[in-house]
C-alpha cells in the first residue's frame, strides 16, 4: 500500500482516437484558467456588491459562480480524460487566462460590466477550442465547450441586462 501513494501523477497515452491531444489539452486548460478565474472574480464581486440593486445582483452572481465551480471540475477531468495533466499551480491559472483582475473595488455598475465583458471574451476564446476540437475528432470536448460557450453567453446577455 504504501507504494500505492508513491505514484507520481504523468500524461499518458489514451487510444480513443482523438487527435492533436497535447495541444487540445492546452486549450481545455486555458479555459479552465477563465474558468478559475471568473469564479474567483464573480465570488468576490457576489461578496462585495452594494446598493440599491445588491440582492439581485447578489443572486444573479451567486447562480453563475456555482455553474463556474462545476465547470471547473468537468474541464479538468476532460483533460484527465484526454491522458494529459490538469494545471496544477495557481501561477499557471493566472498566467493563462485571459480574465483579469480589476485594480480595484469598482461600482455595482462597473462589476455588472466588467463580469459581461469577461463572459464575452472566454466566449469568443472557447470557439477555437471547439474549432480544434472538431479538427481532433473530438466530440465530447467539442459538445463540453460548445455548452460552456453557450454559458458564457447567457451569463453575459444576463449582466448586460442588468448593466441597463
Amino acid at each position: 500500500m504504501k507504494d500505492a501513494m508513491k505514484v507520481v501523477p504523468a500524461p499518458e497515452s489514451v487510444k480513443t482516437g482523438v487527435q492533436k491531444v497535447k495541444p487540445l489539452a492546452k486549450a481545455l486548460a486555458e479555459a479552465l484558467a477563465d474558468t478559475y478565474r471568473l469564479v474567483f472574480k464573480t465570488h468576490a464581486y457576489h461578496w462585495n456588491v452594494e446598493g440599491a440593486l445588491f440582492y439581485p445582483i447578489h443572486k444573479l452572481t451567486e447562480a453563475q459562480y456555482e455553474d463556474l465551480f462545476a465547470a471547473t471540475d468537468a474541464i479538468a477531468e476532460r483533460i484527465r480524460a484526454l491522458g494529459q495533466l490538469a494545471p496544477a499551480r495557481l501561477s499557471d491559472v493566472i498566467e493563462a487566462s485571459i480574465v483579469k483582475d480589476s485594480d480595484k473595488l469598482p461600482a455595482a455598475q462597473a462589476m455588472i460590466e466588467d463580469l459581461a465583458s469577461d463572459h464575452e471574451r472566454v466566449a469568443n476564446r472557447l470557439k477555437a477550442v471547439i474549432k480544434l476540437a472538431e479538427e481532433s475528432d473530438d466530440p465530447v470536448t467539442a459538445d463540453l465547450i460548445t455548452a460552456r460557450s453557450a454559458f458564457h453567453e447567457k451569463a453575459a446577455w444576463m449582466l448586460r441586462a442588468t448593466a441597463k
